[in-house]
This record gives C-alpha cells, structure tokens and sequence, in this order.
C-alpha cells in the first residue's frame, strides 16, 4: 500500500454521514474474545477504559489539521503487520550498528503518522501507565482513520504486545511492492493468509494518500515496448500527461519527495472511487493496474465499481480486522513499551 497523506481540510464524518455502522461492541458490553488470535475487543474495559477514546480524540485532532492522516495511519498499520505481525516493530528507530524498519527504502521518507501515535501513547502513558500497547494504539488509530475518511465504524480486537526486534531488510521481502505483477501480488498475500478477494478489497486502500512518483516513474518514461523505452500504453494519454507534469523524470529519484493523489476524483474520502478509476486506467501505480491481469481479480474490480461504496467498504473492514490479528504477541511475549519508538 503506498499511501501517504495529503493537503486540504474535510470536517469528520457526523452520524448523519455514517452510511454503515460496523460497531461489533459498545464500549459498556463485555469484552468478546478475537477467536484464536488471543485478542478480545473491550480488552481495556477494565485496565484502561478510556484507551479507545483517547486514541481517537487524537487522530480527530490530527485529522482536523491535515485530512491526509488517515492514509498515513492506515499504510503505517499494513507496513507494521506484514512485517513481523502487528507489533509495531515498524515503530521503533534504528540504533548504531542496527538499521529498523522504518529506514528500509519501502518506508522511508513515504512512511507518516508516527508523531499521532506518539501523542496518543504519551496521553495514554499519564493516564494508564505501561498498560496499552503500541501495536494496539497503531491499530485502533488506523481504524479511526478509517472511520474519519469514510464514516464506517468497526470493533478491533486488543490485547497485543509490542515486539522487541525491527530489522531494515525484512522489510522488501515482505511488504507489496508498487512495481509488483498479478502473479506477485497473489503470491505476496497468500503468503500472508490472505485470499485473492481479500487482497483486491484491502488494495482498495488506495482509494485516498498519495505516492512519491518514483515509485511509478517508470511507467511513465522507461516502460519496455518492443525494445524501446516510452510511456506505460495503459495509462490513458490525457492522464499520463497530468501525471508527466506533476513529475518529470527528475522525480525518479529514491530520495525524491514529489508526490501526487492516488485518486485524485475524491482523494481524502474513503470510497470505491478507486475501482472506477481502474477500469478507467487513471491509477499511478502499476501493482494497482496488476489486479487488471487477470479475469477473477479483473471481476472482482468491476464488482466493486459497480456497487454501493457500502458493498466494498463492509470487507474491507473485515480485512483491516484480519490484518490487525497478523501474528500478534499476547501473554507474556514481548512487552509494554513506554516509548514507541524504543524497546524498555
């Protein structure tokens, strides 16, 4: 998923804008047990009952400055989770001799959000100290963002543990790639535990943020065609053009902070507008045109197109729920961290 956050300001959703309402438990309901992952939503009911507010209070404020913030939050949990599960490995700076995942070249400098939930765990570290985790703060901040961009509230299991180790170089082969093919794709999520439909449904995350152009340059300037190097045919000639104006060859750049809407028909909205634009051939990135190669994704595409954004948007909660369980640690494994950014 690469997305990042963008510019202009959107108010958050109001319950007259909620179009679905995913909220498995209230927050006075018993906690229900996550089966087999060892998580159960309420976890903090009793040790820190003001821990989903106060994670929310902080990415509404965060939000109401810079509408991109969901985007953010919602790339930094995937990244979190398909490296190591969700522990917020993906949180914690390098060290001398000791490269994290945050510095890899897939996460950095297009990683954001860290700063809100450095927020909201130091709020959270007053109030309940060393109770709630880091893991469990990404996750339910990525679920705010959700519901902030979209209107569609939904239950996360807690109960992580934050891990202890992050290394750079387990990232690239773990993590989705933006050049990556159908065949590459299907192969990084099934190694994941997830089926075809769920990865086209959580690719629908893409429907707000943004992208460095380097991750896409190359579609616009050194795609391979009968031996010479010209523009990706399947970007549509009006868009590659915007697209080539935004960001000239200098963009390629790993370095290069350029970056441009995902969609950029309702950017900071969480919709299936992304779906459109596929079938459209105005999407940037060439692991989105991938989920085209194919016939059952190519369907699954057009499904999600055609109907209400709700269809979509009811699994791509259930996905973003099955992430968050990705090889969590619970019990005794791993540990509170005081600071997210370094092990106790």
């Amino acid at each position: 998923m690469t997305t990042m956050g963008g510019s202009s300001i959107l108010p958050a959703p109001t319950v007259a804008t909620t179009a679905l309402v995913l909220l498995i438990v209230l927050l006075a309901s018993p906690a229900t047990v996550a089966k087999g992952s060892g998580l159960s939503v309420g976890f903090y009911k009793k040790l820190c009952p003001k821990a989903e507010k106060v994670v929310r209070r902080t990415v509404t404020k965060a939000f109401e400055k810079e509408p991109g913030t969901p985007a953010d939050l919602i790339r930094l949990f995937f990244h979190d989770c398909f490296v190591r599960g969700c522990d917020a490995s993906v949180l914690l700076e390098s060290t001398p001799g000791s490269m994290a995942e945050r510095d890899s070249k897939a996460n950095n400098p297009s990683l954001d959000g860290f700063e809100v939930i450095s927020d909201a765990k130091e709020t959270l570290e007053k109030l309940c100290p060393q109770t709630v985790s880091c893991a469990d703060v990404l996750a339910l901040a990525a679920r705010d963002g959700a519901y902030l961009a979209s209107g569609h509230d939904y239950a996360v299991p807690t109960g992580r543990r934050d891990g202890l180790v992050s290394k750079e170089d387990e990232v690239l082969p773990s993590v989705p790639h933006p050049d990556f093919n159908h065949s590459q794709l299907v192969e990084n999520f099934t190694a994941k535990g997830f089926t075809t439909e769920e990865m086209v449904t959580l690719s629908g995350a893409h429907t707000i943020g943004t992208s460095h152009c380097s991750s896409f340059t190359d579609r616009l300037y050194n795609f391979s065609q009968g031996g010479a190097l010209t523009t990706d045919p399947a970007l549509p000639p009006a868009y590659a053009a915007r697209l080539k104006e935004k960001c000239p060859p200098e963009t390629a750049a790993q370095n290069d902070t350029t970056m441009v809407q995902l969609d950029d028909v309702t950017p900071f909205v969480m919709d299936n507008q992304y779906y459109k634009n596929l079938l459209a051939g105005t999407v940037p990135l060439g692991s989105d045109v991938a989920l085209m190669e194919s016939p059952d994704t190519a369907a699954l595409v057009e499904l999600y197109a055609r109907e209400p954004a709700e269809y979509w948007a009811k699994r791509f909660v259930a996905a973003m729920v099955k992430v968050s369980e990705m090889e969590v640690l619970t019990g005794a494994k791993g540990e509170i961290r005081l600071n997210c950014s370094k092990v106790n």
